[in-house]
């Protein structure tokens, strides 16, 4: 839906506004009903997928990329690198997410590529606790003593033997980080940091229906609804990896049997 929506889209969520059309009950042309600026809901909440998914997405990599990186140095380097990693680390886990990203936001501004970047550098810190913790298993296995004794760098042994065998829960962090960070974006739209309007977001929309609750509340249900099924599908999305990638689960077994 996100990636045609311009194709999906029966109506320009931002142009088409005709204030004649204001605040009309979902029905007829207007499946969703229209804003108060006589805009197509339908509309607004196809493209405001966009946004979602793009900063669930692009700030889950960015956090995946800090927390491997930093849990592969400390697991394997050990030590004074463990110790000062895992400090910090404790450091970002002591301070409630979104307090951070909002005072991120505050230094920088409101606005999409700031909020790309305050979520991208606040929520790391997990993902590099459990890469340490399987670093820390791995690196006493014959494959890593097999890569030093052929004389493989530690930056090699790190980035092409370990972390490829390790990528199984972190592919289950990352996807359920992604359900994270599209509430956090929510969350920070709806406090009016994140996409400035007109740029539909489904945040922005509860926002900017929350006065009308009683009055219009087609504006707050639908845009409501996509960001609970698109975060339950995430959610289920890790689970039924995490049972996958888990040797002991019923679907491993059965793909081993496979292969």
């Amino acid at each position: 839906m996100a990636i045609a929506a311009p194709l999906i889209a029966p109506f320009d969520p931002v142009f088409d506004a005709d204030l004649m059309n204001s605040e009309l009950p979902p029905g007829g042309e207007f499946l969703f009903g229209t804003d108060t600026n006589g805009r197509d809901v339908l509309s607004r909440v196809i493209h405001g997928a966009r946004i979602s998914l793009s900063v669930g997405l692009v700030t889950q990599i960015l956090n995946t990329i800090i927390g491997v990186s930093l849990g592969l140095v400390a697991g394997y380097m050990g030590r004074f690198w463990d110790d000062l990693i895992m400090g910090l680390t404790n450091i970002m886990l002591s301070i409630p997410v979104i307090v951070f990203a909002l005072a991120i936001m505050a230094a920088l501004g409101p606005g999409l590529i700031n909020l790309f970047i305050a979520l991208g550098l606040t929520n790391w810190a997990y993902t590099c606790r459990i890469t340490r913790a399987q670093v820390l298993s791995d690196k006493k296995k014959d494959y890593v003593k097999a890569a030093k004794s052929l004389g493989y760098s530690r930056a090699s042994i790190m980035f092409t033997q370990i972390m490829p065998n390790i990528l199984g829960p972190v592919l289950v962090i990352a996807t359920l980080g992604s359900a994270e960070a599209i509430l956090l974006e929510a969350a920070l739209s709806f406090l009016g940091l994140g996409a400035q309007p007109p740029t539909p977001s489904w945040g922005g929309m509860l926002s900017s229906a929350r006065d009308l609750l009683f009055v219009a509340p087609w504006l707050s249900i639908f845009p409501g609804i996509a960001i609970f099924v698109t975060v339950l599908g995430f959610n289920m999305l890790g689970d039924g990896l995490r049972d996958l990638l888990d040797p002991k689960s019923v679907g491993a077994t059965k793909l081993g049997g496979v292969r």
